[in-house]
């Protein structure tokens, strides 16, 4: 009758004020007056001195030490006791009334962070551990003060520099925490005990990719703690009014993949008691996936069990990250293995603290069974898609794009249409992932045709967002279609997506056509777009026009002499801004392809071709002495260089004005010949040597410029 009193009281007190008849006033004032004393409470009798510490301090001002302490001890012994005793009719009212959850973590909150001097963590672990012994009496509330103690535990200085540390207080202190995170497991509902493991886990997670070492230290310990308790769950004794605890097979825990993979991470930190605390729990966690897996066989499989001590030995013995992963693979779920891919990819980004070639290494493996691990490809496409903008390392950009190709190769048409969702329109990151799809010759054909496919889809309007003007598709169409010459010429011709004067999108289309072109029968049939890539050199996108140059030198390359003569003069003319182009890149390419040029006029045309080998002399000549290898590839010799000079003045009266301007150029040089500098002393005897070589060979120019382009 007491406890259905105060219910009401409790009810009252969250209800809105209305008028009540004589009766309910009668029942609502004697429940308050119940409530006032606490003798209502069937464990009152047991520790009525406890009970009433317990309603002093949440009433009073004053919350020193001492009071604290005795608070949370006061808590611990009652529901200790009303446990023991079967009396624990009413404690959740208790709770509720007197906020006991909410004032624990007050008190977390107000512990320092900097220092561990009192027992105030332990204790209010220790009597959150006796909570949990009743049922509802957390409930809802167990997430806020779980992170309460891990940021306020977690995040202490390491102890060699927390002054005055007594060890024992330390230790017990984690060993409270230890055994109220077991509690709050084994005493959840059987239906409970997932969901609640999967939060823990979770919080934790959070705080192993701390740069601090103490703080992955002591997350990853209670990782291992509650591994054991995951291992071994169904031989341990959860709640004594169930009837059954939950089976291996039915314990279902979807954060297992992301778990493993932090886990598998983690390995890399072997200087660190946490390298070794991670490899504990992933063996732990292998025994857990191993014994699941084997309870799902029929009997006449069971001679495949095997013994999972031999296997976690093994593991021991070799704890590399490639090998723990291999050894799981065949006992996770598919989402399981898709997760572990995601942490890896994620792991791959500048702010991450963890082994950047670890990562490598399994992802590597990954892209090498590509059907075991790349099986959710829109969730592992969006995951790369997320990521790939915060990872600035060559290298780790290098292996997610690999990632991506090998899902293109597998999965194309789920990859597009997943890209083509989860990247808005001229988003960078996915204009990067195009590229390193359109960059495999197989790959790019492959989702070219996927792209034409999709396009013809009515119930889907992507692309009038994602490509504009459809000009992929529009190559795509060109592509995957099987035209003779002169189809393929005048389909081009309708279509002229080289036009496209989008930076981005024009330098994507490049990079497909760069593939495609590496086909010699596709090479041959581009011939017809050989004027619109002579037009995207004047545009001035550097990263287009490289990959231009590269396209137009292949399909030369596909032409007779006699066709390719007169095309080669029109470029070699195009190209004489580039010959002094401030990008390294830009510069190689095109002093290359001039080389090849002149190389293909012949006839009228060899004329015209001189014409413009002499207006690229000059920067031709200059370009000699960069500082790029691939551009200038000259040996030092100053002996030869001193020789010249003894001859420089006989040139000063040539008949020959290029001869006598080569001369001056020459004798100018030698002011800084003596300088204090070795690499300028060198250009200057480099310089020297080129301009009479070149200066002798006048009567041959085209002799001349072939040596230039050569050396």
């Amino acid at each position: 009758m007491a406890e259905k009193l105060l219910r009401v009281a409790l009810k009252e007190d969250r209800a809105p004020q209305e008028s009540s008849s004589p009766v309910e006033s009668h029942e609502l004032c004697l429940a308050q007056q119940l409530e006032m004393d606490a003798s209502w409470l069937p464990a009152y009798h047991l520790e009525p001195e406890h009970v009433d510490v317990i309603r002093a301090f949440v009433s009073s001002p004053e919350k020193d030490e001492e009071r604290k302490l005795k608070f949370l001890t006061s808590i611990a012994v009652l529901f200790r006791a009303a446990t023991y005793n079967s009396l624990c009719q009413g404690l959740d009212l208790f709770c509720q009334r007197y906020k006991l959850a909410e004032n624990i973590k007050v008190l977390l909150e107000e512990e320092p962070r900097d220092q561990l001097h009192t027992a105030v963590w332990r204790s209010a672990m220790f009597a959150m551990t006796e909570m949990s012994f009743v049922e509802a009496v957390l409930e809802g509330k167990e997430i806020g003060l779980l992170q309460a103690c891990f940021s306020g535990i977690f995040l202490l200085p390491p102890k060699e520099e927390m002054q005055d540390l007594k060890p024992f207080l330390y230790f017990t202190t984690m060993k409270g925490m230890d055994t109220m995170l077991v509690a709050l497991v084994l005493n959840s509902p059987t239906s409970r005990v997932n969901e609640k493991m999967q939060s823990i886990f979770q919080m934790l997670l959070t705080f192993t990719t701390s740069e601090r070492a103490s703080v992955r230290e002591r997350a990853v310990g209670r990782m291992r703690v509650l591994s054991f308790l995951l291992a071994n769950y169904s031989s341990l004794k959860a709640d004594p009014n169930e009837e059954r605890h939950a089976s291996r097979a039915e314990m279902q825990m979807p954060i297992i993949g992301q778990l493993l993979g932090h886990l598998l991470l983690l390995l890399s930190f072997k200087e660190e008691e946490t390298g070794h605390l991670a490899l504990d729990a992933l063996c732990l966690l292998f025994q857990f996936k191993y014994q699941q897996h084997c309870a799902t066989l029929t009997e006449e499989n069971t001679q495949l069990q095997g013994d999972w001590e031999t296997e976690t030995t093994s593991l021991r013995t070799s704890p590399s990250a490639t090998h723990i992963i291999e050894s799981f693979a065949e006992y996770l779920q598919p989402s399981e293995r898709s997760d572990i891919v995601r942490v890896f990819i994620e792991a791959m980004t500048d702010s991450s603290t963890f082994d950047k070639e670890a990562a490598r290494n399994v992802l590597d493996m990954v892209r090498g069974n590509p059907d075991l691990w790349l099986v959710d490809v829109p969730k592992i496409t969006s995951c790369i898609h997320k990521t790939l903008g915060c990872i600035k390392s060559v290298p780790a950009r290098q292996s997610v794009e690999s990632l991506m190709v090998s899902m293109a190769d597998k999965c194309p048409q789920e990859v597009v249409t997943t890209l083509l969702q989860v990247a808005p329109g001229g988003d960078s990151t996915a204009l990067a992932l195009w590229e390193a799809m359109f960059s495999v010759p197989q790959t790019v054909r492959n989702i070219l045709k996927e792209l034409l496919s999709q396009l013809w889809d009515l119930k889907s309007r992507l692309f009038c967002t994602h490509l504009e003007d459809y000009c992929l598709v529009r190559l795509a169409m060109l592509a995957s279609r099987d035209l003779g010459d002169r189809a393929f010429a005048a389909t081009y011709l309708d279509f002229r997506f080289l036009k496209e004067e989008r930076p981005a999108m024009l330098s994507l289309v490049l990079r497909a056509i760069m593939t495609l072109s590496e086909r010699d029968e596709m090479a041959r049939k581009m011939k017809v777009i050989l004027p619109d890539l002579m037009r995207v050199l004047l545009f001035g996108y550097k990263a287009a026009t490289t990959k231009a140059l590269l396209v137009f030198r292949t399909i030369m390359a596909q032409l007779e002499r006699r066709e390719a003569s007169h095309i080669a003069v029109q470029m070699a003319e195009f190209l004489l801004p580039l010959l002094d182009d401030e990008l390294s890149q830009l510069r190689e390419s095109s002093i290359s392809l001039f080389r090849d040029l002149m190389m293909m006029a012949v006839g009228n045309d060899k004329r015209e071709m001189k014409n413009v080998v002499r207006l690229g002399l000059l920067p031709l000549f200059f370009r000699l002495s960069d500082q790029t290898q691939s551009v200038a590839k000259l040996k030092q010799d100053r002996r030869r260089a001193q020789e010249f000079l003894i001859q420089s003045l006989s040139y000063l009266k040539d008949a020959q004005a290029s001869l006598r301007e080569a001369a001056v150029r020459f004798i100018a040089l030698q002011t800084l010949a003596e300088d204090r500098e070795p690499s300028i002393r060198s250009l200057v005897a480099q310089t020297v040597i080129i301009i009479l070589s070149s200066s002798r060979e006048q009567p041959r120019p085209r002799w001349t410029l072939r040596a230039l382009c050569c050396r």
